[in-house]
């Protein structure tokens, strides 16, 4: 009876230590995510917002290597490459329709971070 008793006692012992470690590595990927999340907050301002005007200009802490704008549903509709990379930067588009677009912004280390941005007609 005490074999069996001991047996429970480790058997939820350990249950419970594979429990909580498995917690601290869940919460360990939503730190870096936030983390993340706050670092390209910071790297990168784009106005004015809503873009008017066909226009928009892109401001980085990181130097900018290629840019690329596209709509929601993926197509192309912009892309920058440059030999020197660029800190600050103006897009003028070629009359885009109303809604949202994605701005996929590589810098010259090979990161990279994809912003939203809401066109309205002028």
């Amino acid at each position: 009876m005490k074999h069996i008793l001991l047996i429970l006692i480790v058997l939820s012992f350990s249950i419970n230590l594979r429990a909580q470690r498995e917690g601290l590595d869940a919460g360990s990927t939503v730190k870096q995510e936030f983390l993340s999340r706050d670092l390209s907050e910071s790297i990168v301002n784009i106005y004015p917002v809503p873009v008017q005007d066909n226009s928009f200009t892109i401001k980085s802490t990181k130097e900018i290597s290629f840019i690329k704008v596209t709509n929601i549903i993926g197509q192309e509709i912009y892309r920058a490459k440059f030999t020197i990379p660029q800190l600050f930067f103006k897009i003028n588009l070629d009359n885009p329709r109303r809604g949202m677009y994605l701005v996929v912004i590589l810098f010259s280390d090979n990161t990279r971070i994809v912003k939203k941005i809401m066109i309205e007609n002028a």
